[in-house]
């Protein structure tokens, strides 16, 4: 057997008018939102008929309500039990012509905002030649429809809608809200709007709204300043004709955190949806700020979003594309513009060169990085050097980029944000880019090594070096090399620095995990940093001759501490305390005497 759900019907208007709207200050746009499509309806079939919406708060209509009158076309008594106490059901409502695309939204879903801020709404309609219609519906559910009383009908066709404020939400209310809310819903509506006699109204968007209209820049760059607070670095007028969207995208003039989506204003068919839409372009282009007037995108049910579909997805695409091609043509037309644009926002164009080919070319020619050998585009350093050895990481580069330009090695500092991906993907590119990360091996490579005789001397003093160090897990190596002012290198390969990582882990780790990583500390391959002595250097070779083993060790732990700090590494437990012992134990040695 069939059975029927039975509705609340006052949880419903609850659920819709309390839970369904972020803010009780919609309820301004959805009177406005009938109003204009009643308008709409009327003019299809009369384009003469007058285009005005006056709103009469409270303190001007005198009896503590807010009045609303349209010029539409009104209501007859059948359309209104239809349309203002039928919920969810919307057969009848393309017979009325209330569906079509033309118009803002349905009469019935709307009305229920009022409820946020209203107990009670009045409405007195009027169809044609028809009666006046009187419907009064409360926020428990219940409505009545009856004729309108004597003396209290419309004299032209049209609607009125009373407003009877609960008295939580006399603020929502006053002259000043309801003028400032119907600017900011309603500013580019295409009809009159009036609060008392304030219209509210100023026309058509400022922005191209035909294909070859021409660009008023001072007035685009006048609406960012007066409406969203800034003057955009450029303005760059969008059009999407399967979405009917036309708008701007204003691109900010300061840099912007990459995670923080502040959200685009967006207009459909000239009614204020939302000033923080989200998904509007894509991730990479969050240096712009959108303005745009949709018809054919769809509302979310609460009208303060857009619904995610196909069209915005395609939308989505298509605008991203257009910013993409605004910055292809700064970089054929004004690369002095491009240049300042790039010192702003060159993470969000290095987040699009990621996969966009183009974009990467655009990086690789314009994009200036740091170098052991000056600021250079990619470009620039490649047709200087030839290959492009980079450094993965800021760490590395500190460590390795001085002595490698004195071995005359280039380097790119790929550490910052993309800059090693980038790198990495210029290749599959362009075939002619060759690309090397560097590592230490290639310091040392070109290190010279000592003279045989010279090397067996030192044995002694290397033996006494590696045994100070030993606890360090360091190897001590010496070599000739440049920079002269330079006593000791610290070099760690990536394989060493794993070795450390697993060693410090397991230290930490409870006794099944450290079994886990004993298991992968056995199958990594042996790999000890390194510390190169530069027999080259003054001081070295004076350390070297010396013959108090105590103060051979002191002194190389001082050098191997000094290597840490200019090299930028880690300084664990261990290395502090052999840096503390070493500082006190030569200052001992410095200042004998007796306590």
């Amino acid at each position: 057997m069939d059975h029927t759900f039975q509705v609340d019907l006052r949880g419903v208007v609850d659920l819709l008018s309390h839970h369904l709207y972020g803010s009780p200050r919609v309820y301004v746009r959805e009177l406005l939102q009938n109003a204009v499509d009643a308008i709409t309806a009327r003019r299809a079939t009369d384009p003469d008929a007058p285009a005005l919406i006056r709103i009469e708060p409270p303190e001007l209509t005198g009896d503590g309500t807010l009045r609303i009158h349209d010029t539409g076309i009104g209501l007859t008594e059948a359309q209104v039990h239809e349309l203002l106490a039928t919920i969810g059901r919307s057969s009848k409502r393309d017979e009325l012509g209330f569906s079509r695309h033309e118009f803002l939204g349905q009469f019935g879903i709307g009305l229920l905002s009022c409820f946020l801020v209203a107990d009670e709404i009045r409405v007195l309609t009027r169809h044609g030649d028809q009666p006046t219609v009187r419907w009064t519906g409360h926020s428990d559910g219940r409505y009545t429809v009856e004729p309108a009383p004597p003396g209290a009908g419309r004299s032209e066709p049209g609607t009125t809608v009373t407003l009877a404020p609960r008295r939580d939400a006399d603020q929502w209310f006053t002259t000043a809200t309801v003028t400032d809310l119907a600017r900011l819903f309603g500013s580019l509506l295409p009809v009159t709007v009036r609060v008392g006699d304030v219209v509210t109204t100023a026309g058509p968007p400022p922005w191209p709204t035909t294909a070859g209209a021409p660009v008023d820049r001072p007035g685009l760059i006048r609406y960012a300043r007066e409406t969203l607070g800034f003057d955009p670095f450029d303005v760059l007028p969008l059009s999407v004709p399967e979405a009917g969207l036309t708008g701007v995208a204003f691109i900010l003039p300061e840099p912007v955190n990459p995670a923080a989506r502040a959200g685009h204003r967006v207009y459909l068919k000239r009614m204020l949806l939302t000033e923080h839409a989200d998904g509007l372009l894509p991730d990479w282009a969050f240096f712009a700020h959108c303005v745009v007037d949709a018809s054919e995108l769809r509302p979310t049910a609460s009208r303060e979003a857009l619904y995610e579909d196909t069209l915005l997805t395609a939308t989505r695409e298509a605008l991203g594309e257009q910013v993409r091609g605004w910055l292809v043509r700064l970089a054929r037309h004004d690369p002095r513009r491009l240049a300042e644009f790039l010192q702003v926002h060159h993470l969000g164009v290095k987040a699009l060169a990621l996969h966009d080919d183009e974009m990467l070319r655009l990086v690789d020619e314009w994009w200036p990085m740091d170098t052991n050998v000056g600021t250079l585009t990619l470009a620039e350093f490649r047709q200087r050097h030839g290959l492009i050895r980079y450094a993965a990481s800021l760490d590395e580069f500190r460590q390795l980029a001085a002595v490698a330009a004195a071995q005359d090695l280039a380097v790119v500092n790929g550490g910052y944000t993309y800059d090693t991906e980038l790198i990495e993907r210029l290749p599959t590119v362009d075939r002619s880019v060759l690309i090397e990360r560097l590592e230490p091996s290639d310091l040392t490579t070109r290190f010279d090594s000592l003279d045989p005789q010279v090397e067996l001397a030192l044995r002694p003093f290397l033996a006494a070096a590696q045994k100070a160090l030993e606890r360090t897990g360091c190897e001590v190596v010496i070599r000739a090399y440049d920079p002269v002012s330079l006593p000791a290198l610290y070099l760690v390969s990536r394989s060493a620095a794993f070795n450390d990582q697993l060693a410090a882990s397991r230290d930490r780790a409870d006794e099944l995990w450290a079994g886990v990583l004993d298991a992968i500390a056995a199958s990594a391959p042996p790999d000890r940093p390194q510390l190169v002595l530069n027999h080259r250097n003054p001081l070295l070779r004076r350390v070297s001759t010396l013959t108090d083993p105590e103060l051979v060790g002191l002194a190389v732990e001082a050098l191997y501490g000094q290597a840490l700090l200019l090299g930028h590494h880690p300084i664990r437990p261990a290395d502090a305390a052999l840096l503390n012992s070493s500082f006190l134990g030569l200052l001992g040695r410095a200042v004998p005497g007796r306590e």
